[in-house]
């Protein structure tokens, strides 16, 4: 069936209706102008932003927050290591100074004994001894041997063998004087009253061998352990 519009303008009205239902609908006390709804809307969406950026930035915060407490848990328990190590190396030094001293005294508690047998070994016959004494504490210890020689070869002989010892230098003769002495039966004898003076002197390693003072293999003075 074909229907006729026989009514003029009907189809203005038609399309007139059409554009104003695809208006924007209007807003009670908002303005009806599109670039001032257009800048509400970029407000809307500049407010949504922040507000997304703020609570990013507040997850943000709370995990350096999280880390952050745990690095000063890290470095309080850091701090502590450090002290106890700090503590061991002082308690290490203060133990190998003590050693240090130890070994020193050990080292120099036989200078006696071995010049005392030097001596006692380059003595030759007919000469012997009425003192030895330390002239000087420092280093090089220095010290005197007086005594009585029947001879003067047998003073020179006992110079030369002291001299010679690995443990003593610098012999030098201070005094020779010839005195009488009493041999018994009323007869006197000349004899050389001497005065001696030389310095102990660390022998070669070599010559000595001494036990390490924390046991192990023996080790000769200034030698290292492999």
């Amino acid at each position: 069936m074909i229907e006729v519009n026989l009514i003029p303008g009907d189809r203005k009205k038609r399309r007139a209706r059409a554009r104003r239902s695809l208006a924007i609908p209007s807003v009670p006390g908002l303005s009806g102008d599109r670039w001032v709804l257009g800048a509400g809307v970029l407000v809307a969406v500049a407010l949504l932003a922040i507000g997304w950026m703020a609570f990013a930035t507040a997850g943000q915060a709370e995990e350096l927050e999280i880390q952050i407490e745990s690095a000063v848990r890290d470095s309080a328990r850091l701090a502590d290591v450090i002290e106890r190590s700090e503590r061991l190396r002082s308690q290490g030094d203060s133990i190998a100074r003590r050693v240090d001293v130890i070994q020193q005294i050990d080292g120099s508690r036989y200078i006696w004994p071995h010049i005392m047998d030097e001596v006692a070994r380059a003595l030759p016959d007919y000469t012997w001894l009425t003192r030895i004494q330390q002239v000087t504490s420092g280093e090089p210890m220095a010290f005197r041997i007086e005594g009585r020689a029947g001879t003067y070869f047998a003073l020179t002989s006992f110079m030369e063998a002291v001299e010679a010892s690995p443990f003593i230098r610098g012999t030098q003769l201070i005094s020779s004087d010839q005195v009488f002495m009493s041999v018994g039966g009323g007869a006197q004898r000349l004899v050389y009253d001497f005065a001696l003076e030389a310095e102990y002197r660390d022998p070669p390693p070599d010559l000595i061998q001494r036990e390490p003072l924390f046991g192990g293999s023996v080790l000769a003075p200034g030698s290292e352990e492999n």
